[in-house]
């Protein structure tokens, strides 16, 4: 599967988990995260390129999307993705309180979404 197919389910099923998690509906959340995270590897695996892939959501027009992208893209992208998270954190709602969480265990040395 193309990198750029990989990176549209991915924003896809973020989106699509956070109307699920608005909803109270937990099962169709996970299923999404786990669609999500199977995208994810599948960049992962292809390394520095898969990684320029999934940086286009960087910019995507959906807070959600932009900071779950920057989540796992810390380590690659330090300063644009902090800039992301913060940016989200201060908006409020569903992606304020990873980008919170996810900010918090950067500084803390803790994070480990994408260790290397």
């Amino acid at each position: 599967m193309r990198s750029e197919d990989l990176v549209e389910q991915f924003a896809q099923h973020v989106a699509t988990q956070t109307e699920a998690i608005r909803r109270g509906d937990a099962k169709e959340g996970n299923k999404h995260a786990k669609k999500y995270t199977a995208a994810l590897h599948e960049l992962r695996a292809r390394g520095d390129a898969g990684r320029d892939a999934l940086s286009v959501l960087l910019k995507h027009p959906r807070t959600d999307v932009r900071a779950m992208a920057a989540a796992f893209l810390l380590r690659y992208r330090t300063a644009e993705a902090k800039a992301v998270l913060e940016a989200a954190a201060k908006e409020g709602g569903v992606a304020a309180i990873g980008a919170i969480m996810t900010l918090k265990r950067w500084e803390e040395g803790t994070w480990a979404l994408d260790p290397g």
